[in-house]
């Protein structure tokens, strides 16, 4: 995807990633020249943004999202999605729910935000990016709910072709890697380091969990354009 022409901020644009796991998001946004903190739970001595703090990240949306100029949040999607509902719901699901919450919090900083999550999730599916559209070797569509800011919905390539791996007794080849779970064909760490975009961490269920930076990267600059727009009219 090619990426707009922007006018010159006066310094980088501050971002909070909430729930930022090993920066993902992060590496993303500071291709696109902004400066990042990130806040996970877990301690994430491969974090790839610019300044990090260990502890709960709606929490520290608010207290402290107001300080930022941009906040990315990224809710746990093991409660979301299809495995958590239907006859799955039924059985119990022990992973908190977040996405309703996080969204309480990230209104209440009066900052324009986004919240990224998976097909079934309750996020706002404002905008679809898929690996396809920034010519990765990884599906991994997410859907991404944009709070006092818009974008339009950029085109949805078709596909070409299987992920590889089993699926319901049958192996396929197929020009995509399988970026989750583990074993029947999934892919390895050094395959999601290089499918993603991530070099910087060697932890398997973390790069599959983390967001591509590509992802990111057109966020930042649809929001920059957005706001570089706004400021042109002004």
């Amino acid at each position: 995807m090619t990426q707009p022409v922007l006018f010159q901020r006066a310094r980088p644009l501050r971002v909070l990633d909430a729930f930022s796991c090993i920066g993902g998001a992060a590496r993303g946004y500071q291709y696109a020249g902004c400066h990042v903190t990130g806040v996970d739970l877990r301690p994430m001595p491969d974090y790839a943004g610019d300044d990090f703090h260990q502890g709960d990240a709606i929490a520290y949306i608010h207290d402290h999202g107001h300080e930022f100029d941009f906040i990315h949040a990224s809710p746990p999607c093991q409660g979301e999605g299809s495995p958590a509902k239907g006859t799955n719901a039924r059985r119990g699901n022990p992973h908190p729910r977040l996405i309703e919450p996080t969204r309480t919090a990230l209104e209440a900083t009066g900052r324009p935000w986004v919240m990224e999550n998976v097909p079934g999730s309750s996020v706002r599916k404002d905008i679809r990016l898929c690996g396809e559209s920034f010519g990765l070797a990884v599906l991994m569509h997410r859907y991404f709910e944009l709070g006092r800011w818009t974008t339009r919905q950029p085109a949805h390539p078709k596909h070409r072709g299987y992920v590889r791996g089993w699926r319901h007794g049958e192996y396929r080849e197929g020009p995509y890697v399988a970026a989750y779970g583990a074993g029947g064909g999934k892919a390895t760490v050094e395959e999601i380091r290089a499918a993603k975009g991530i070099g910087w961490s060697t932890d398997h269920f973390n790069l599959r969990e983390a967001l591509p930076p590509a992802y990111t990267e057109w966020i930042a600059h649809a929001y920059l354009a957005q706001s570089s727009a706004g400021r042109a009219a002004a």
